[in-house]
């Protein structure tokens, strides 16, 4: 991350002013873990952690980038032979993005980009789906395209799953895509409808970045989306989604102990999920409390993708917030961050019960940010 700007960049690198400086947030996943791919429920906000673009419209069929954040480095490519780089692995998420909107719009001019942001990179907070969020509106604004944010969002993980080779979700880029001010978004990642409840005006969305790098997070992943794929297969259903906790139960003896386990977070993670979103409508912080603390022990215990570190992380903040909060681990796991929902009078405590105790018993030393939910960068108001 860079205090140099996009805006700053641009005008430094290409001598003239950008035409539009463009925004798509990062995310946080309040809960609703791994259920994307499963066909489920997530209940994310956008957050006020973004990448920004400054964009000029070029004549021809090229796309210049500049990259504040990787060194200043500058990449070139034609709309007409887009190609993966092996040298600049960055600039794969813009190609990549580009060549799924070329199919829809053919016809699309080339432009001079600046790249900036302050979304922490591989800290689980969706900082590729911001990227890829922020090329596409770019590029919807400078060639005046009528693309809508569901839209956006499924281009955006094509890109990411076809061209990156990352078997991603939609929730990431649906969220920085249609993310709403002050409110979280129960996503059904399914029929991608959606409904928004507002945050309660004392809750802050605190992040604090275990700092613990995220390792075998890509193998892991892979390995849960094949063993809830296995299990839904054993039920002949389409996806977990369709499994109810009742019948799961039922083949509990014919079913590997593990893939067992994995069922059982992905089903009671959907259900906690809507009723997470119900507590939060309702102004319900006692049961978000509840509702998220069971979430962690489920990662934990049955999906297994938590961390010591972590683990001690979230009991020290629980501690402090009672039931007036909610905390738990939030991303992909292995590491990465922990969401503290977290009343406006807590914070301090907060930050000090985590900086005097989580360094001295992990050896990481946590970085601790303050968020407010906000706007997608596609949301029409």
């Amino acid at each position: 991350m860079s205090s140099y700007t996009a805006l700053e960049a641009f005008e430094s690198f290409y001598l003239s002013s950008p035409e539009h400086v463009i925004d798509a947030p990062g995310r946080v996943n309040l809960i609703g873990e791994h259920t994307d791919y499963n066909d489920g429920f997530v209940l994310p906000a956008a957050i006020n952690f973004a990448t920004n673009i400054a964009a000029k419209a070029r004549s021809d069929r090229i796309i210049n980038v500049l990259s504040v954040d990787y060194h200043y480095q500058h990449n070139s490519f034609s709309l007409d032979a887009i190609a993966f780089s092996e040298q600049q692995m960055w600039v794969n998420y813009i190609r990549g993005t580009v060549a799924e909107l070329l199919k829809i719009y053919p016809d699309i001019q080339g432009a001079d980009l600046a790249i900036s942001g302050n979304v922490p990179q591989g800290a689980g907070l969706s900082s590729s789906a911001s990227f890829e969020i922020a090329i596409l509106k770019t590029l919807v604004v400078l060639n005046q395209l009528p693309l809508d944010g569901v839209k956006a969002a499924l281009i955006a993980q094509r890109a990411e799953n076809n061209f990156v080779g990352c078997r991603c979700g939609i929730m990431d880029q649906l969220i920085a895509s249609l993310g709403k001010q002050d409110h979280a978004m129960l996503l059904d990642c399914r029929s991608l409808t959606f409904e928004y409840a507002t945050i309660p005006n004392d809750i802050v969305l605190l992040i604090i970045n275990s700092n613990q790098q995220r390792g075998l997070v890509e193998s892991e992943y892979n390995t849960r989306r094949i063993q809830c794929e296995l299990s839904a297969k054993h039920f002949a259903k389409p996806a977990l989604r369709d499994v109810s906790l009742a019948e799961l139960e039922c083949e509990a003896a014919n079913l590997e102990p593990l893939i067992y386990k994995r069922a059982k977070h992905i089903i009671t993670e959907n259900d906690r999920t809507i009723r997470a979103f119900n507590a939060l409508r309702s102004k319900d912080m006692r049961a978000m409390s509840q509702l998220m603390r069971e979430s962690h022990l489920s990662m934990q215990y049955d999906f297994q993708i938590t961390t010591p570190a972590i683990d001690y992380l979230v009991d020290i903040v629980a501690d402090v917030l009672g039931d007036s909060g909610g905390v738990r681990m939030t991303g992909g796991g292995f590491g990465g961050c922990v969401i503290a929902l977290t009343p406006a009078h807590l914070i301090d405590q907060v930050k000090s019960t985590v900086t005097q105790l989580y360094q001295a018993k992990t050896g990481f030393k946590a970085d601790i940010y303050v968020c407010d939910a906000m706007d997608g960068a596609f949301l029409n108001r």
